[in-house]
């Protein structure tokens, strides 16, 4: 089973220079909890979480509209390709700890989202057939390493 076969394609997004207010109404409206930030071309810089915005709105001392989504995304943008294997993906996003793995083609535009709602929901469709290609169990297992916590350093 291929990452394409259960993404999600219809994805809200921003751009680096959406503010956080406008960023919490698009996830809002969408009843999302993440979006892709995209640079013009369509590829993805980051993902920027309802998390993050609720921890910048809590401590950079600003209105969440003078906050852009690229002074509170973290890292590089960490994507899975249309093809590869889901088992791959699932990999990556436990490594990674992960709920939501933003899909790129080959020139990094982005096509979709795979996050660990379209797992379970693909894992329960294929549930009592022989050798499913992807099983609650697995699901699971992806979901238990991504929420497991980190050791807390300096404490």
């Amino acid at each position: 089973m291929k990452v394409e076969d259960i993404m999600t394609r219809d994805v809200q997004c921003c751009g680096p220079d959406t503010n956080l207010a406008a960023a919490a109404k698009m996830m809002w409206d969408s009843d999302c909890g993440a979006l892709p930030i995209l640079n013009v071309q369509g590829q993805v810089m980051g993902m920027i979480t309802d998390r993050d915005i609720c921890m910048a709105a809590s401590t950079k001392n600003k209105t969440p509209s003078a906050i852009t989504a690229w002074e509170t995304a973290s890292g590089k943008a960490i994507t899975c390709r249309l093809d590869d294997d889901i088992q791959t993906a699932m990999d990556l996003m436990e490594r990674e700890r992960i709920r939501r793995l933003p899909v790129v083609d080959d020139d990094g535009i982005l096509q979709g989202i795979l996050s660990m709602n379209d797992l379970v929901l693909a894992a329960g469709e294929h549930r009592g057939r022989s050798a499913p290609e992807l099983s609650l169990e697995d699901a699971m297992r992806a979901l238990k390493g991504i929420c497991a916590h980190r050791a807390l350093v300096g404490i």
